[in-house]
C-alpha cells in the first residue's frame, strides 16, 4: 500500500522482516475493510507507542492498534478497545486464533499464515463499532 505516513515507516524500520510484512499487510487489510464499509479515510497516528487506525468521522468506529515487541519477536499484537466487546466477540468468531485475551489483545503469529479473513472482520467490527445496530449486525 502506497502513501504510508513517515511515522510510521520510522517506527517500524528496525522491525524484522515478518513483523514488517504482517504490518503491511495488516495495513492494507484495515484500509479495504474501512473503504469497504464507507467509512474511509482513516486517522493513521501513534498512540501509547503503536501504530494506530481510526475513522477520522467521529463517532464511526473504535481504534486499532499493531504493535511488535523485541522480547516477543514471533508475534505481532493487535491491540482493540478494552471499553468494547471486540476481543470477546473474535474469541467466539475465531476460537483458532492463537492467542486472544478475550478482552483488549490479539497475537498474531509471525510464523504462521496471517489471519486476514479474521483481521478483516476485526477491522470491519472495530471501524462501525458507534453505528446503527442493523450495520453493526452486518458485520458480526
Amino acid at each position: 500500500m502506497e502513501n504510508m505516513p513517515a511515522l510510521f515507516a520510522d517506527h517500524i524500520h528496525n522491525w524484522p522482516d515478518p513483523a514488517q510484512h504482517a504490518f503491511h499487510a495488516c495495513r492494507s487489510l484495515f484500509h479495504a475493510s474501512a473503504k469497504a464499509l464507507d467509512v474511509n479515510p482513516l486517522d493513521e497516528t501513534l498512540k501509547w507507542g503503536q501504530a494506530a487506525w481510526r475513522p477520522k468521522k467521529s463517532r464511526t468506529g473504535v481504534t486499532l492498534r499493531l504493535h511488535w515487541r523485541a522480547d516477543d519477536p514471533g508475534k505481532l499484537g493487535v491491540f482493540m478497545d478494552c471499553k468494547t466487546d471486540l476481543a470477546a466477540r473474535m474469541q467466539t468468531l475465531y476460537p483458532d486464533l492463537p492467542a486472544n485475551d478475550g478482552r483488549r489483545h490479539i497475537a498474531i503469529d509471525l510464523t504462521a499464515t496471517l489471519p486476514e479473513a479474521a483481521l478483516s472482520h476485526l477491522a470491519e467490527m472495530a471501524f462501525s463499532y458507534h453505528l446503527s445496530p442493523k450495520l453493526r449486525a452486518q458485520t458480526g
